[in-house]
């Protein structure tokens, strides 16, 4: 199963990033073979609308099936949803910390976005 992580940077020493739509990386882990991959998401930074729902068109294509993040807003939770993302708040941290929560089952997913739209 594969999983990403937003991050202020490229790999696992990086800053978890709070926001999904507008995180500048996805850390995305394989859990099956441990292999990591960053994938640039800058496209959507500066997005006046839709950074969401773009940023997890990206996630379903790559085959992600679970999300670490800091905040999710409507439309993207609806479109995660949709792609069978399941989505798992965290509250800062680094990537590699993020994913030791996820790997010890210390993380819940969640059933709602938790901001507005363009946050």
């Amino acid at each position: 199963m594969k999983l990403a992580i937003t991050s202020q940077e490229e790999g696992t020493q990086s800053a978890l990033d709070p926001r999904f739509g507008r995180a500048r990386y996805f850390v995305v882990v394989d859990l099956a073979t441990n292999a990591v991959s960053t994938v640039n998401n800058t496209v959507n930074l500066g997005a006046a609308q839709g950074a969401g729902i773009q940023s997890a068109k990206t996630l379903v294509d790559l085959g992600v099936k679970a999300l670490l993040t800091g905040h999710v807003g409507p439309k993207a939770f609806s479109a995660l949803q949709a792609g069978g993302v399941a989505i798992y708040p965290v509250a800062g941290g680094t990537v590699a910390e993020a994913l030791a929560q996820y790997k010890a089952g210390s993380l819940k997913a969640t059933t709602a976005a938790d901001v507005e739209g363009h946050w």
